[in-house]
């Protein structure tokens, strides 16, 4: 399998943007993709965490990936969330949106709130494997999911000729395991935005962020950076990027991210229950967190935050 997501590095899980009466506002993004795309993100997640797939209903999922198919048109890969803790659903689901133009892999999370073991989790994603049209990454995230998939699992499974890579949110310690024994034609990115420089130096194929919808200028610059042998100007970037990636996740996500994009003139729109959007404290908050002035995110900001110290 020829994976095309080795050539990502700086991958967007992007938000869903929703309108004054809670619909998906396809307009808004579409500018918040396009601008992404011009500030050096080269893929994409949709309907993943960030994007609040569990408050979408299937066919609003349907209509996202569809629409965001369209939106990207090929440019870039895309990788579309097709999972749940029912395995007959996810498999069902993600066949569906394999007919969908523009959807190049589906995202299959470890199934959350069932605590499978890990002979389980083999079972759900060769199952899911076997029986889809169209390339699976798993999705690794322990802090979500109540369990964590071993890293013999990844590798055992990372053989499967219909799973091309996973997102994986655990230490470094596993990144370099996983890199050292992978084979090579499975695609690794971290899932954990303070890890981007670090798992890239490891060997990982890059990142899946949320801080890119703010900062991706700063991380193009880190990776090119990197590239190029500047070492201590990638570290630094990193280094000052750090807590302010924590700080998006500071309260509930995608909240403090979509906070800072209407701040920025986006017009995301607030959360799903249950998540709420931040109250005027909460920004207040945030903002010093980001290093900005406390009444900041209440007011036109721009594109991109802060200078390198």
């Amino acid at each position: 399998m020829n994976n095309q997501l080795q050539d990502s590095d700086l991958l967007t899980a992007i938000i869903t943007p929703f309108d004054a009466d809670n619909h998906i506002d396809f307009k808004v993004l579409a500018q918040l993709t396009n601008r992404l795309i011009d500030q050096g993100c080269n893929g994409f997640v949709i309907g993943g965490t960030t994007g609040e797939t569990p408050t979408l209903t299937h066919d609003e999922k349907i209509q996202l990936y569809t629409e965001f198919g369209k939106i990207v048109g090929g440019c870039v890969p895309v990788i579309a969330g097709t999972g749940s803790n029912n395995t007959a659903e996810t498999i069902a689901f993600t066949q569906e949106v394999a007919q969908i133009p523009g959807i190049d892999y589906a995202l299959v999370v470890v199934p959350p709130y069932n605590k499978p073991n890990q002979k389980c989790m083999k079972a759900h994603f060769t199952a899911v494997a076997d029986n889809v049209d169209i390339p699976v990454i798993m999705y690794n995230i322990p802090g979500r999911t109540g369990v964590k998939m071993e890293v013999s699992t990844i590798l055992e499974l990372a053989q499967h000729p219909n799973i091309a890579g996973i997102k994986q949110c655990a230490s470094l310690e596993e990144i370099e395991e996983i890199v050292d024994k992978r084979p090579a034609n499975f695609a690794l990115f971290t899932g954990e935005d303070a890890q981007a420089l670090t798992a890239r130096v490891l060997g990982a194929d890059g990142v899946i962020s949320v801080a890119t919808h703010v900062y991706c200028e700063k991380m193009r610059r880190m990776y090119d950076d990197l590239y190029a042998g500047n070492y201590a100007s990638a570290g630094r970037l990193q280094r000052w990027l750090t807590p302010r990636m924590s700080a998006l996740f500071m309260f509930p996500s995608p909240s403090p991210v979509k906070a800072v994009l209407n701040a920025q003139g986006f017009a995301v729109g607030g959360c799903r229950l249950p998540i709420l959007p931040l109250d005027d404290e909460d920004k207040e908050q945030l903002a010093a967190a980001l290093g900005l002035p406390a009444d900041a995110l209440s007011k036109n900001l721009p594109l991109e935050l802060g200078e390198i110290a």
